[in-house]
């Protein structure tokens, strides 16, 4: 399960997630890959889930890249505990997804295949996803 070797702080508080995706938000590495449409916090769960369903349906062909880390603690007090009494303790890290953010691409497979894997990843996530293509991958094929 991904999360951090180290924290700088234990604790951190909620934050905000307004507006899109600032960076992460271009395919950088692989010519698909899904597109968050929805501000959530993904789990490191989700992201290993989704990252397992790729790489069995690709049968491990071709590479996959995730975009996103969970790098944000997130707290939780035990049931039945009183108000007060001070945060509680640090339950799973979270990746926080706004709009536009690129959550998983992949490379090196057929366009059918790669457009499967990825909507059985998206089914994983909490997000509505959109699957994207790079912009001169069609170009690519005709010259083959």
């Amino acid at each position: 399960m991904l999360q951090p070797k180290k924290v700088k702080f234990r604790r951190v508080q909620k934050g905000r997630m307004k507006g899109e995706a600032q960076r992460g938000n271009q395919l950088a590495f692989g010519s698909f890959g899904i597109k968050s449409l929805e501000a959530e916090w993904i789990t490191g769960r989700q992201i290993e889930a989704a990252r397992v369903a790729v790489t069995r349906y690709m049968q491990r062909q071709g590479q996959i890249w995730i975009r996103i880390f969970p790098d944000k603690p997130i707290t939780k007090k035990p049931a039945e505990v009183r108000m007060g009494k001070g945060k509680g303790a640090p339950e799973a890290f979270v990746a926080p997804v706004t709009p536009g953010r690129i959550i998983i691409e992949a490379e090196g497979v057929p366009f059918e295949m790669a457009k499967e894997a990825l909507r059985l990843a998206a089914q994983k996530l909490p997000v509505k996803t959109k699957f994207i293509v790079r912009r001169d991958y069609v170009e690519e094929q005709k010259g083959e």
